[in-house]
């Protein structure tokens, strides 16, 4: 049997600046092996501690019991903050529980069936698109599920079509951005005082700038919508008009920017990745890819698509809960701890960095039978189901669980499904995928597909 692809793990020692270099490479791997089977691991520099946790007892614990003791880590802010600024991605304390009590409504199980209309129409218009590459050389296949992704969140926030003038100017900028590494940030990694300036590079402050004063213009916009009456009824008027309910404030239009951006990074970056994957494994897989095209194309043969389709594509949705699992889009999560802790058997000192690693959690080798084969039937088993419960967690879990994780249960085993109904894909043997993690999880070189025209 064929596994998935795995990036190589470091040598367990190694100097601090051999580790930056890793890192810079490639976070995954930059970590050693021995992470796939421990319990918990300790790394110390000569700056901070930082504590891996793949107990899922701890991760329990940092996540879901005592959260408040174990908020966000200022090292993954200090990247980020150009882009997203004062985000709920971000935030911590009584900022962040304000920020979700406006969020959340949004987000709640009917708004899904509200946005399953543009879910679908981007779903036609990312096959329309691939119909111009099917029977050609081979496809880059992360690039089209981006262009998809971030259709559906233009679709489903604000109301337009990624070829909108706005919202394609904003994708094209964000992948620059990306491109720029702004994790890769130096106070990330030394304890730089908060006075002093943090030196992002000139390309993460440029795509930064301009990716906000777009966004700046689309929630100016609605704002105007909104106050003459005639705003659509979306995601962004959803949220620019939910109150907090304690204080009756809703979200002015700096700090409407700085969600707009969590959101496109979230909910198109996370996607884009995970389908992309999923669209590699049924290439590789071609057993699991006839049963879930043979599905997709009996439960989306009616000619009226409605939201009930979501329910029957039950293999589809498992494929895509399976690749979450192999290739979590974003693999670690940090926390920083208030207090002193006792982690089983180590004292963990006030101001620990605490890891929690879906990548290594979804893989560990003393949780989960058979971790880096690919069987979406897994779910089914004992294992699966009890895995299931306490060691996956692509959308984290507890209070700071993803608000759009039912968004993109619902997006990506539709989209999946929609492309394998059309067409048949291939690998691209002399191109092989090899997965990276910077913002998430792609392919070093990204993933190349052969894809076919099905007669349905």
């Amino acid at each position: 049997m064929t596994l998935p692809p795995k990036p190589p793990s470091r040598a367990d020692k190694v100097s601090l600046w051999q580790y930056f270099k890793l890192f810079r490479a490639d976070i995954l791997s930059a970590q050693p092996a021995r992470l796939y089977r421990a319990w918990m691991a300790e790394f110390r520099t000569p700056f901070f501690r930082s504590f891996l946790c793949n107990d899922p007892q701890l991760v329990d614990l940092v996540l879901k019991k005592r959260p408040q003791d174990f908020p966000k880590s200022d090292r993954i802010r200090e990247g980020l903050v150009p882009l997203l600024g004062n985000s709920v991605f971000l935030t911590n304390g009584e900022t962040w529980k304000r920020q979700r009590r406006i969020i959340d409504p949004a987000f709640e199980g009917g708004r899904l069936r509200d946005t399953f209309p543009a879910m679908w129409d981007a779903g036609e218009a990312c096959v329309r698109r691939l119909r111009l590459h099917a029977n050609a050389d081979p496809i880059e296949i992360e690039g089209e599920t981006s262009h998809a992704a971030a259709d559906v969140i233009f679709r489903t926030l604000f109301s337009i079509p990624i070829e909108h003038k706005v919202a394609g100017a904003v994708f094209s900028e964000f992948r620059e951005h990306q491109r720029a590494q702004p994790l890769l940030n130096l106070a990330a990694l030394l304890p730089i005082p908060a006075w002093m300036p943090r030196f992002h590079s000139a390309k993460t402050k440029r795509t930064a700038a301009v990716i906000r004063a777009l966004i700046t213009d689309l929630t100016t916009s609605r704002a105007a919508q909104i106050a003459q009456g005639n705003a659509p009824n979306d995601l962004a008027t959803k949220i620019m008009t939910t109150p907090d309910p304690e204080t009756g404030d809703t979200f002015g239009t700096e700090e409407m920017v700085d969600q707009v951006a969590i959101f496109f990074l979230a909910g198109h970056e996370t996607s884009a990745s995970a389908l992309a994957w999923a669209l590699y494994l049924m290439a590789t897989h071609t057993d699991w890819q006839e049963k879930a095209a043979a599905e997709a194309t009996t439960i989306l043969s009616a000619q009226n698509p409605d939201f009930s389709m979501l329910s029957g594509l039950k293999l589809n949705r498992a494929i895509f809960r399976e690749t979450l699992r192999l290739y979590p889009p974003v693999p670690m999560f940090v926390r920083e701890s208030r207090c002193p802790e006792q982690f089983r058997d180590r004292k963990v000192k006030a101001g620990s960095q605490i890891v929690i690693s879906p990548w290594h959690l979804h893989r560990h080798e003393r949780l989960w039978d058979d971790p880096d084969a690919f069987d979406p039937a897994r779910f089914e088993t004992e294992n699966g189901k009890a895995c299931l419960r306490s060691a996956y967690i692509p959308f984290s879990t507890g209070s700071r669980v993803c608000p759009g994780a039912g968004f993109a249960m619902a997006e990506g085993p539709l989209i999946l499904a929609m492309i394998l109904r059309a067409f048949k894909i291939d690998p691209v043997a002399e191109r092989p995928a090899m997965p990276v993690a910077h913002l998430t999880v792609r392919a070093k070189d990204g993933i190349w597909l052969r894809l076919t025209p099905r007669e349905n």
